[in-house]
């Protein structure tokens, strides 16, 4: 006798053909209340190696997430083997809800963005003072992905041994961002390392930079030795480093102070996914001065309330400027 007639009214159950006969499949997912928790350190073509408690485990995605994918930083829930051994494979059953995320497409006609990371603090912005020559249109798509997606920015300036920062600084005064200015000879004493890791105690903080910048150098100046990754040099011809970091990869500081996830060196940094009017969030001397702003403003057109805002003392010219001009980054590619 069939337990299941033609038209069964239980809508919670399909059926699926077998060989022998049909089985029953039920779309209700268990809750895996006893998963474990952990946190993604990298990712490598589908498997996914991640700290639990203190023990690094190999795992891959539950086919029950769909096309949810985990990324570098995220907290998830595993089941299985969870001992860490050889050969043994864990599975990621949940992805928990983000507190920041670093997103960024391919261009700014790139429909599809990408989570570059997740749950970081801080965007650590690498930028080498020559040799390559800085890129301040790049490093204002960093910070306009930095403020949209939560996490505070931090300016890292490399080489100063070689040109000095103040154009540079100059430039993001009015941003009060915070900023460490290293040289070499600091990178190989360990003083460069200590004021940078100073910015980072107690925090997630995510590298991103041009590819020859010194950034995975640095990365390796702040942990410890076992955990260090390869590093490359600028071409004499291109002007441009070549890529040694292939995947985001997160590394412990000494002592467990915090997190640094490395990431691989960008060429470009497309912000199709960013709404401009998230990006007043990171202003709050200006936000309260768009009440008065047309619907769906720019903050970058004539009626913009913010030009009187700023005109009736509430806030330093400088600020609306600075908005202004990480706004229209979009509008320009990244070599202007």
């Amino acid at each position: 006798m069939r337990r299941y007639g033609k038209h069964t009214d239980e809508d919670d159950i399909r059926t699926r053909p077998g060989r022998r006969n049909t089985r029953p499949r039920s779309n209700i997912r268990p809750k895996h209340e006893d998963a474990a928790e952990g946190m993604v350190l990298t990712v490598d073509r589908g498997r996914l190696t991640c700290l639990v408690d203190d023990r690094v485990v190999m795992a891959m995605k539950a086919r029950e997430l769909g096309r949810k994918a985990a990324v570098v930083g995220d907290r998830v829930a595993l089941v299985g083997d969870l001992s860490g051994k050889k050969d043994t494979l864990a599975r990621i059953v949940r992805i928990e809800e983000r507190n920041s995320v670093l997103r960024r497409t391919a261009d700014d006609d790139d429909p599809f963005e990408r989570v570059v990371v997740a749950n970081a603090d801080q965007l650590a912005i690498v930028t080498a003072l020559a040799d390559p020559e800085p890129r301040p249109r790049l490093i204002d798509r960093c910070l306009v992905a930095a403020f949209d997606g939560g996490l505070e920015p931090l300016l890292v300036l490399t080489k100063s041994d070689l040109a000095s920062p103040d154009e540079i600084l100059e430039l993001y005064g009015a941003l009060d961002i915070p900023h460490v200015v290293t040289n070499r000879e600091e990178l190989e004493t360990g003083g460069a390392a200590d004021r940078v890791r100073e910015q980072l105690g107690g925090r997630v903080t995510a590298f991103v930079g041009h590819s020859g910048v010194g950034k995975t150098t640095l990365v390796n100046a702040l942990v410890a030795q076992d955990r260090q990754r390869s590093t490359g040099h600028v071409n004499a011809v291109t002007g441009r480093g070549r890529h040694t970091t292939t995947s985001a990869l997160a590394l412990p500081l000494p002592k467990m102070e915090g997190w640094v996830i490395d990431t691989p060196g960008v060429r470009s940094f497309g912000l199709a996914h960013v709404d401009p009017s998230r990006v007043i969030h990171a202003f709050p001397d200006l936000e309260s001065g768009t009440e008065g702003c047309p619907r769906a403003c720019s903050h970058d057109e004539p009626d913009c309330a913010l030009d009187d805002w700023v005109a009736q003392g509430h806030a330093d010219p400088a600020r609306l400027y600075s908005l202004r001009r990480l706004l229209a980054t979009r509008e320009r590619t990244e070599g202007d």
